[in-house]
């Protein structure tokens, strides 16, 4: 599995930052997929955190436990555009922590 191309990111994001990070990430190529750009996919899941000491929360109190109505934004990336990509995400996402799961495709040995 050395040879991936692609990788798919997993990004945890508020609902409202959701399809503003899509386009931006868009506009670095993130999401294309043939002759198709933007491609991605989005699931509502609620998120739950406690902000401990010297946190500066987005959304939440320091020391209580907070649920929050997130989407998984799911969207697949060249594995040279990865870097870039967790920039980008960093520049747009409000959260101080935030959580980007990035998995190697093998979808090109079925093409």
């Amino acid at each position: 599995m050395q040879n991936f191309t692609d990788v798919k990111l997993e990004i945890f994001v508020p609902q409202e930052y959701a399809l503003k990070l899509r386009d931006e990430l868009a506009k670095i190529g993130v999401g294309k997929i043939g002759n198709y750009d933007h491609c991605a996919a989005l699931s509502p899941v609620r998120g739950s955190f406690r902000p401990l000491a010297g946190a500066n929360p987005f959304d939440g109190e320091i020391g209580k436990i907070s649920e929050v109505a997130e989407y998984k934004l799911e969207i697949n990336c060249k594995r040279e555009l990865v870097a870039e990509a967790l920039q980008l995400v960093k520049q747009n996402h409000p959260y101080e922590e935030f959580v980007v799961n990035i998995f190697p495709l093998a979808n090109h040995l079925f093409g």
